[in-house]
């Protein structure tokens, strides 16, 4: 099979590179890299930083796109792997909920600088968000149903907004935004919720932090505290904010967050 085509999108550090270690940044379900290009590339990049996002196979402008529901979490953590080596050093990789997923299995047998967990799907899995979803928003949990299991497009499914985004970002934003999107794989969600879950062991020995966002429908913050409990770190909730919490009003306190950890850490 031919190998795929990967979109890396990258914005070195403007003035005095502040340290070595680039950053990367993956996306999570139905997204791409541009999710991160927004505001978080060209921020830590005016911040010191060399900046990079991927959109993994059959995302963004990746191919891969018509065999999509046969890539895999381990095709996402090949992807990965491609990018980290195309930067000069081992990353510090920030993935948004299953790209945290992914930088998780992307850790067990590979080298990094550290993980920030965004949202993440935990290290037990996808089933116990989906779970507590059915019961608190039964209509988003039977959008996300349409769009995994029966192919409805994810921008134009009615509630998939009220999933992702808060009622603070305009609506002329979420339209361009949900525009951007597409589907996801049916053989990495069944992964994410049953067969792939990572070594915890390992993840417990790496410089890691994990994020949340207070009104996250997806990954509510008990599991943001859950994951966090599990690889032994104190969560950070954000207040205002919704699961696509790098585009959405306040993604600076995020990003600054993030910073300030990176600021304070050997990297």
């Amino acid at each position: 099979m031919t190998p795929p085509r990967l979109e890396l999108i990258s914005r070195p550090a403007e003035g005095r590179r502040r340290r070595p270690t680039p950053l990367l940044f993956v996306h999570g379900a139905f997204a791409g890299a541009w999710c991160w290009d927004e505001y978080f590339l060209p921020w830590f990049a005016g911040n010191g930083y060399d900046a990079h996002a991927l959109s993994l196979r059959g995302h963004g402008a990746s191919s891969g796109h018509e065999r999509l529901d046969t890539h895999g979490i381990a095709d996402y953590v090949a992807d990965v792997a491609w990018a980290a080596g195309e930067l000069e050093a081992p990353p510090l990789i920030v993935g948004h909920s299953m790209g945290g997923f992914v930088a998780q299995k992307y850790a067990e047998a590979h080298e990094v600088a550290g993980l920030v967990l965004m949202a993440s799907v935990p290290p037990t899995g996808l089933i116990g968000p989906s779970l507590s979803l059915s019961f608190t928003r039964p209509d988003l949990f039977w959008h996300l149903a349409m769009v995994y299991w029966f192919g409805e497009p994810f921008s134009s499914a009615g509630k998939m907004r009220e999933a992702v985004f808060s009622p603070d970002v305009p609506r002329h934003m979420t339209d361009r935004f949900m525009g951007c999107m597409n589907g996801e794989s049916v053989r990495a969600n069944m992964e994410m919720s049953w067969f792939a879950r990572p070594d915890i062991g390992r993840l417990r020995e790496l410089p890691l932090m994990v994020l949340g966002a207070e009104d996250d429908a997806l990954i509510p913050p008990a599991y943001v505290k859950a994951t966090a409990g599990i690889l032994g770190v104190e969560a950070a909730v954000f207040g205002g904010l919704a699961h696509g919490m790098m585009l959405e009003p306040g993604w600076e306190a995020v990003a600054g967050h993030i910073h300030d950890w990176l600021a304070a850490g050997q990297f």
